[in-house]
Order: C-alpha cells, then structure tokens, then sequence
C-alpha cells in the first residue's frame, strides 16, 4: 500500500458502497483532500525521544515537538489541521512508529469536527507501531459528527515485546448545527491490535440512525456520548530479552487486574456516566468503555482513566491540557 493511500480490503462493505459515488468538486483521495502525517521517534537511553522522520501532506501539518510532559523523557506531538474541519471525500492517514524505548504522545489540536455530507465519505486512520519498550499515547480530541455525515476511524496497532500503546475516542454525535443528535448518517469507528503476529482486541461502534436507533436500550441508550479508551500492554511470560529490559528500565507494564479495578474504583461510581471496564484476553491489556450525556463530563472521566495508567506505568498524571 503507498503512502497517503487506504487499502479498500479493509473498508466495511457500505463504505465500499459510498466510495463509488462522485463528488461534484474535487475528487474523493485528491489534492488537498488526501492528508499524510508519517512520523518515527527515537530515544537513547533515558535522554529524550527525539523526532528522527516526518513527513506531512496538506491538511496535516506539524511543527515538531513538545517537551511540556511531566513524564521523562516523552515527547509531545501535535497533529495540527488548518481547515477546520474533515469534508467528503477527504481521506486523512496518520503513521507512528515508535522505536525501542521511545515514548511520546500523540494528540490532535482540537476536537475532529466531521461536516455534513451529500455524497461519498471520509476516513480518518492511524497506524501506530510500538517497538520493544516504547511507550506510545494517542490521544486525540472528540470526534464531532455532523448532520447526514459519513464517518470511517479505523485505528490499527502493532505491538512488540513489554510495549504499551494507549488509544482513546470519545465520539460526539449532536455536531455544530441545530439538530438532534445522532442525525449523521454512518458512523464508523473500529480499533484492532497485534502483538507477537496475533490479533489481540478487534473492537467496533457501528452506527446507522437510519437502520436502528442509537438510543436503542441494547445501543446506547438514553446517552448520546461514547467515550472509549485502550490499554494495550502485553507481554510474555517468563524473563524478557536484554533489549526490552533496557528499553523498558523506566517504564513498568501495569498489572492489569489491579489496573482494571483501579479505574472501576475511579469513575465507576460517578453518576454523570455508565462506565465498564474489561481486560482483554491472554492479558493483552484493557478496554474503558463510558457513556455520558455530556462531552466534558466523558472527556473529564476518561481523562482520569488515563491518569490512573499513567501513575502505574510512567509514576506521573496526565499531562495538562493546553489546548482550551
């Protein structure tokens, strides 16, 4: 697959579908609306990760990184998108690869506002490789959904030995505009990840208002925010190679039963939300899901999902939140 492109094997059959339909103004995948964000990372010992690579196509841009994490040694990226927002046809590719020990965070500059549709669809996908030991955090804003939009999120992660890869989504379906909320068209937004050749989490939302009720008691019931966040930290059993040992001298794989009952102790009790969290199969990691009426109130809890991993892998918080 070239750079910037997106495997249609890998399309749900209804955006197949969408994607044969023509658009009036630029064509779907063209100039201007095919963006690429391809970035490594790299770090020497405990000295900083430093940004070895990059490479950026319109609408992404990216002037470098931060070094404002408490956490030592983690980098700060931040995907930047002059045009405000993501309109039909685009299709938005973002690759990170993080190198034996590295660690950064990667995070959107505001929320993803998806605007209204009248043919075809958009794609937002990411690709994040973790090597030996590294630590890798994506962490965009919100997903807004307009009015009759078509949105695909497909996030893809690979896995080495004692790496931790953390992705959240929180999607907000009542837009920009005056209507009710879930009054897109499709929304999409699948998350899978392999560790060692296996897939270890294959995890899907999969919403058509127009087919069956979101709001469905079975869905997502009186709620109308869906906040999601994905901890993946496998390891093997038995001792680990000299390679993971040094890459991971100060990053410690959480315990993950301790780690799901810390978070439910956390947030579970808080009356704005419903929240679940589950431990992936074979020790693979985690998943919190919540559900909320509000945006802040899931972002503000899911928030302190990802906190409470933090302190157990890299002994701080979160990082503060610059962006509003």
């Amino acid at each position: 697959m070239s750079a910037g492109t997106v495997d249609s094997a890998r399309l749900p059959p209804a955006f197949e579908d969408y994607a044969d339909e023509s658009l009036a103004q630029a064509p779907a995948g063209g100039t201007g609306k095919n963006g690429l964000l391809e970035a490594t990372v790299a770090r020497a010992g405990d000295g900083p990760t430093r940004l070895i690579r990059d490479r950026v196509t319109v609408p992404y841009h990216l002037t470098g990184t931060l070094d404002t994490d408490p956490a030592r040694g983690l980098a700060t990226l931040v995907a930047q998108e002059p045009t405000g927002g993501v309109a039909q046809g685009d299709r938005h590719r973002m690759a990170i690869d993080a190198h034996s020990g590295a660690r950064v965070h990667v995070t959107t500059q505001s929320a993803t506002k998806v605007h209204s549709m009248a043919a075809n669809y958009a794609h937002l996908d990411a690709s994040l490789r973790a090597a030996e030991g590294s630590y890798l955090e994506y962490i965009p804003g919100p997903t807004i959904v307009n009015e009759d939009a078509r949105c695909l999120q497909t996030v893809t992660v690979d896995l080495a030995d004692e790496a931790v890869v953390v992705v959240a989504d929180v999607l907000v379906p009542d837009g920009l505009t005056d209507h009710e909320p879930f009054g897109f068209d499709h929304y999409h937004a699948r998350v899978e990840a392999e560790y060692d050749g296996r897939l270890v989490c294959a995890d899907a939302v999969d919403l058509r208002p127009d087919e069956r009720d979101p709001r469905d008691p079975a869905s997502i019931g009186e709620f109308s925010v869906v906040g999601s966040l994905y901890v993946f930290a496998p390891g093997k059993d038995g001792p680990v190679s000299d390679q993971a040992a040094k890459a991971t001298a100060d990053t410690h794989r959480p315990a993950l039963e301790p780690l799901a009952d810390a978070i439910h102790d956390r947030i579970g009790a808080d009356e704005r939300v419903r929240a679940g969290v589950s431990r992936l199969p074979a020790d693979a990691g985690a998943i919190v899901r919540l559900l909320g009426h509000r945006e802040a109130d899931v972002t503000e809890l899911l928030r302190d999902a990802w906190d409470e991993l933090r302190h157990r892998t890299l002994g701080v918080g979160a990082p503060a939140d610059r962006r509003y």
